[in-house]
Formats: C-alpha cells, sequence, structure tokens
C-alpha cells in the first residue's frame, strides 16, 4: 500500500480528481485546505518581500489531498492526474508523491 499526497493548486479542479480516483478505484480520500509558503513568505512576512517573484503565479490557497492507494494503482492515478491537472512540472498545476507504508489499520479489506 502507499499514501498519496496531492499538492493541489487548481482548486477549482478538486471535484474532478476525486470523482477520477472513484473511477480508477480510489474510493477514500481526506482532503484538507492548505496554503504555501510562498503565500505566507510574500504577504505575511515582509522582510521576505523580496521573493515574491519567486512565486509568481502561485495561489494563495490549495487542497492538500490525502489517499491510502494498492500499489498497483499508483501508475494509473498519476497519469489521471496528469490528464485532469495538465504538466505537474509547470508553476502553479500541483505536487504528486507516495510513501510505501509498511502497516495500515481501519480499512476495509477491499478498498
Amino acid at each position: 500500500m502507499k499514501l498519496l499526497v496531492l499538492f493541489l493548486n487548481k482548486v477549482e479542479k478538486l471535484e474532478e480528481v476525486l470523482e477520477g480516483y472513484v473511477e480508477v478505484g480510489i474510493t477514500g480520500a481526506t482532503v484538507v485546505d492548505s496554503v504555501g509558503m510562498g503565500h505566507i513568505l510574500s504577504e505575511e512576512v515582509p522582510i521576505f518581500a523580496g521573493l515574491r517573484f519567486m512565486f509568481a503565479g502561485a495561489k494563495p490557497h490549495n487542497k492538500t489531498v490525502f489517499s491510502v492507494i494498492k500499489d498497483d494503482k499508483e501508475e494509473e492515478v498519476i497519469r489521471l492526474l496528469q490528464k485532469i491537472l495538465g504538466d505537474l512540472s509547470q508553476p502553479g498545476t500541483g505536487i504528486v508523491f507516495t510513501f510505501s507504508l509498511d502497516r495500515v489499520e481501519g480499512l476495509k479489506p477491499e478498498f
């Protein structure tokens, strides 16, 4: 099993992402409102105001989506995210990564 983490900058795509998860067999996720470092440094810490150019185009708020997935779903869901969100290497799109999990309790066996 893996933990899939998505930092979603294109928050208007959240519903499409979650619907896509269901289509590929991922039936559970936790969505958390989040704020990126660029927004905090450039807006709330005046000493770093000169760094604003580095975070140009960064959205002030995003969503973080956590989901436990089966190992064999990793490539499929990343392809799905690229289809929905576009080229993830482009600024302001999002970031996705996975962690291998040794143990998970509390999920249905067929998750």
